[in-house]
């Protein structure tokens, strides 16, 4: 019964696990694309060189 629980319990590990990964993927693809377009769409500056989108 013990072996049958240990099983089952490695095997709701690892689903939980790959559900995990699969969800932070597609968070990943979602920044990737918003970095994407905040990267086409940045301003210029003064200079007339591109000037940075972000803060840091």
């Amino acid at each position: 019964m013990v072996p049958l629980l240990i099983v089952l319990l490695l095997a709701l590990i690892l689903f939980g696990a790959g559900f995990a990964v699969k969800i932070l993927w597609w968070i990943a693809l979602a920044v990737l694309v918003l970095w994407l377009l905040g990267f086409l769409a940045r301003g210029t500056k003064s200079g007339g060189g591109r000037g940075r989108w972000y803060r840091w």
